[in-house]
């Protein structure tokens, strides 16, 4: 797998000299990689999973090293108060860096013991930024291998395939297994089996309700679990009294956008992926307030997704496939917010104009680098 420095390096850098860093993200997108990539973080690394390094961590006997790297540590019960103790007690110049799935951002919010003492940054898959990726052929590539470093480097949809089934039941009995209260995993597999068919619609629990022949609130709540580690995300609708916006319907998209079977769908599932990214980081590091939605109202027009701050829209981005006539609902959304900047992006189409109400029809390779 060839050396790449992930994106967040630099402000992970910044601000380990000042707080704790929480990398958070999807199982096998590289957030050891990333962490062990620092200068001397080798020399502090502690992995819950490893018997030596728990006992190690339980005993409180950590490495000398200025740098001490925790993996995994959200499987100890007991790891924000751990976190408290060591940051409140450390010496002067002792970096912390911890890594591990969803519950790091989940345990963000609420009565957090540790507020105002760690910076969190989510890492996602390998994206057109990221890669340098320039020709249509490099794309074809990420939209079929998907945005994780080893399927991707494998350069095999054979491969790719294999790992996205290994994925998805490590996903299954391990994390789930180790930090959710599922007892049904078989019929949670299924669901897992079942949502790339839907992605890119409003999704209804009580279609899905009907086809595992379980209770409402259990779909809702493996939602929220499949949500927690990282396998999809959700997007709600952006809503607004003057467009008659829908208010309820989300749409979810997979972080692993290769598992999506139906090539326009898994682009839209590329693009999703590749704006969140840009969300998070903003978030993240800038501190902005944007927000990731789409826009459907009663009349039944459908934008793909808008990006708003603060309650306002700074970006709408429909996709199409190839060359397409300007939807009439990018128009229609453009027209009551003129200020927004809008696209229209393909996957294999070639034209690049701007229409006169000011919307930028092009291949999606316009747009996709300008992010992260």
């Amino acid at each position: 797998m060839p050396a790449l420095t992930r994106y967040p390096v630099p402000q992970v850098r910044r601000d380990l000299a000042k707080k704790m860093v929480f990398v958070a993200g999807p199982r096998q997108v590289g957030k050891t990689t990333l962490a062990r990539s620092l200068p001397g973080a080798d020399a502090g690394y502690l992995n819950w999973d490893v018997a030596e390094h728990r006992e190690r961590i339980l005993r409180r006997q950590l490495p000398s090293a200025k740098l001490w790297v925790f993996d995994e540590l959200h499987k100890y019960r007991s790891w924000r108060n751990y976190l408290k103790g060591l940051f409140d007690s450390r010496r002067t110049g002792q970096q912390i860096l911890v890594t591990g799935s969803a519950r790091l951002e989940f345990y963000r919010f609420g009565g957090d013991s540790l507020q105002g003492r760690y910076h969190l940054l989510r890492l996602h898959p390998l994206s057109v930024a990221e890669l340098g990726v320039t020709k249509p052929a490099e794309l074809r590539d990420l939209l079929m291998l998907g945005g994780f470093p080893e399927p991707y480097f494998s350069g095999s949809e054979v491969e790719a395939r294999r790992w996205s089934r290994d994925h998805r039941t490590l996903l299954i009995r391990e994390e789930v297994a180790t930090l959710e209260r599922v007892q049904d995993l078989g019929n949670l597999e299924l669901l897992m089996l079942r949502l790339p068919e839907l992605v890119g619609s409003p999704l209804s629990i009580n279609a899905l309700r009907e086809d595992l022949q379980v209770a409402h609130k259990t779909v809702v709540h493996w939602l929220q679990i499949l949500e927690r580690l990282y396998a999809i995300f959700r997007v709600a609708p952006f809503g607004a009294p003057r467009i008659r916006a829908v208010k309820k319907e989300q749409k979810h998209y997979h972080w692993d956008w290769s598992v999506v079977p139906e090539p326009l769908v898994r682009f839209e599932n590329l693009v999703a992926g590749h704006l969140l990214k840009w969300v998070h980081y903003e978030q993240d590091a800038r501190g902005r307030d944007l927000e990731l939605r789409y826009f459907r109202d009663t009349d039944r027009r459908e934008v793909d997704f808008v990006v708003i701050e603060r309650r306002v829209p700074r970006l709408m981005v429909e996709c199409k496939w190839g060359e397409a006539e300007v939807d009439r609902a990018l128009r229609y959304l453009k027209a009551r917010f003129p200020n927004c900047e809008a696209w229209q992006v393909s996957a294999n189409g070639t034209k690049d104009y701007v229409t006169p109400d000011d919307i930028r029809v092009a291949p999606v390779m316009r747009l996709l680098p300008a992010l992260v």
